[in-house]
Protein backbone atom coordinates (compact mmCIF):
# COMPACT_ATOMS: atom_id res chain seq x y z
CA UNK A 1 0.00 0.00 0.00
CA UNK A 2 1.25 3.34 -0.80
CA UNK A 3 0.99 6.08 2.45
CA UNK A 4 0.60 10.02 2.48
CA UNK A 5 2.57 11.25 5.12
CA UNK A 6 1.02 14.96 6.30
CA UNK A 7 3.25 15.87 9.57
CA UNK A 8 5.37 18.97 10.22
CA UNK A 9 8.14 18.11 12.28
CA UNK A 10 11.07 16.55 10.38
CA UNK A 11 12.15 13.99 12.41
CA UNK A 12 8.79 12.62 13.06
CA UNK A 13 8.25 12.71 9.34
CA UNK A 14 10.99 10.61 8.72
CA UNK A 15 10.28 8.19 11.97
CA UNK A 16 7.15 7.08 10.09
CA UNK A 17 8.60 6.81 6.27
CA UNK A 18 10.82 4.16 7.79
CA UNK A 19 8.29 2.38 9.56
CA UNK A 20 6.37 2.91 6.85
CA UNK A 21 8.81 1.14 4.75
CA UNK A 22 9.90 -1.16 7.64
CA UNK A 23 6.41 -2.63 7.30
CA UNK A 24 6.43 -3.04 3.37
CA UNK A 25 4.55 -0.14 2.44
CA UNK A 26 5.69 2.37 0.24
CA UNK A 27 5.32 6.47 0.94
CA UNK A 28 4.04 8.04 -1.34
CA UNK A 29 4.42 11.18 0.03
CA UNK A 30 5.65 13.63 2.73
CA UNK A 31 4.21 17.04 3.32
CA UNK A 32 4.16 19.42 6.22
CA UNK A 33 1.45 21.87 5.39
CA UNK A 34 -2.15 22.46 4.12
CA UNK A 35 -1.34 23.57 0.87
CA UNK A 36 0.89 21.42 -0.14
CA UNK A 37 -1.38 18.61 1.26
CA UNK A 38 -4.07 19.52 -0.85
CA UNK A 39 -2.15 19.83 -3.89
CA UNK A 40 -0.44 16.31 -3.14
CA UNK A 41 -4.13 15.17 -2.77
CA UNK A 42 -4.93 16.08 -6.36
CA UNK A 43 -2.12 14.98 -8.07
CA UNK A 44 -0.74 12.26 -6.78
CA UNK A 45 -1.83 8.61 -6.34
CA UNK A 46 -1.67 6.64 -2.75
CA UNK A 47 -4.07 4.51 -0.95
CA UNK A 48 -4.32 5.58 2.31
CA UNK A 49 -2.46 8.46 4.56
CA UNK A 50 -1.24 9.68 8.21
CA UNK A 51 -2.23 13.10 9.21
CA UNK A 52 -1.37 15.41 11.76
CA UNK A 53 -4.34 17.23 13.50
CA UNK A 54 -1.87 20.45 13.84
CA UNK A 55 0.42 21.59 11.29
CA UNK A 56 3.06 24.72 11.04
CA UNK A 57 2.12 27.29 13.75
CA UNK A 58 -0.73 25.55 14.83
CA UNK A 59 -2.70 25.63 11.20
CA UNK A 60 -5.45 22.73 12.08
CA UNK A 61 -4.97 20.30 8.81
CA UNK A 62 -9.30 19.76 9.04
CA UNK A 63 -9.10 20.62 4.97
CA UNK A 64 -6.62 17.92 4.31
CA UNK A 65 -8.66 15.63 6.10
CA UNK A 66 -11.59 16.82 3.81
CA UNK A 67 -10.52 16.47 1.01
CA UNK A 68 -9.36 13.03 1.83
CA UNK A 69 -13.12 11.94 2.75
CA UNK A 70 -14.18 13.75 -0.84
CA UNK A 71 -11.94 11.68 -2.44
CA UNK A 72 -12.24 8.29 -0.73
CA UNK A 73 -9.21 8.32 0.89
CA UNK A 74 -8.41 6.07 3.91
CA UNK A 75 -6.67 8.22 6.41
CA UNK A 76 -5.43 8.23 10.77
CA UNK A 77 -5.41 11.38 12.48
CA UNK A 78 -2.03 11.77 13.96
CA UNK A 79 -2.27 13.32 17.88
CA UNK A 80 -0.51 14.69 20.60
CA UNK A 81 -3.82 15.06 22.45
CA UNK A 82 -6.34 16.89 20.85
CA UNK A 83 -7.41 19.97 22.71
CA UNK A 84 -10.93 21.05 20.36
CA UNK A 85 -12.93 18.41 19.64
CA UNK A 86 -12.77 16.92 15.48
CA UNK A 87 -15.40 18.50 13.75
CA UNK A 88 -18.20 16.62 13.64
CA UNK A 89 -17.64 14.68 10.11
CA UNK A 90 -14.45 13.67 10.95
CA UNK A 91 -15.65 12.68 14.68
CA UNK A 92 -15.16 9.08 14.32
CA UNK A 93 -12.22 9.22 12.24
CA UNK A 94 -9.72 6.22 13.50
CA UNK A 95 -6.67 8.29 15.39
CA UNK A 96 -2.93 7.12 16.21
CA UNK A 97 -1.48 8.87 19.14
CA UNK A 98 1.83 10.12 19.82
CA UNK A 99 4.65 8.80 20.63
CA UNK A 100 4.41 6.55 17.54
CA UNK A 101 5.64 3.05 17.77
CA UNK A 102 5.95 0.87 15.41
CA UNK A 103 3.13 -1.51 16.29
CA UNK A 104 0.76 1.45 17.06
CA UNK A 105 1.44 2.62 12.78
CA UNK A 106 0.99 -0.93 12.15
CA UNK A 107 -2.06 -1.22 13.77
CA UNK A 108 -3.34 1.60 12.33
CA UNK A 109 -2.68 1.24 8.53
CA UNK A 110 -3.89 -2.37 8.85
CA UNK A 111 -7.00 -1.06 10.28
CA UNK A 112 -7.36 1.36 7.27
CA UNK A 113 -6.06 -1.41 5.07
CA UNK A 114 -9.22 -3.60 5.76
CA UNK A 115 -11.84 -1.14 6.51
Amino acid sequence: MSVLIVEDEPLIAMMLEDFVDALGHRVAGTVDNVSAALDHIRTTPFDMAILDVHLRGGEPSWAVADALADQGKAFVVATGGMIDPPPARHADCPTLPKPFTLDRVESALEGLRTA
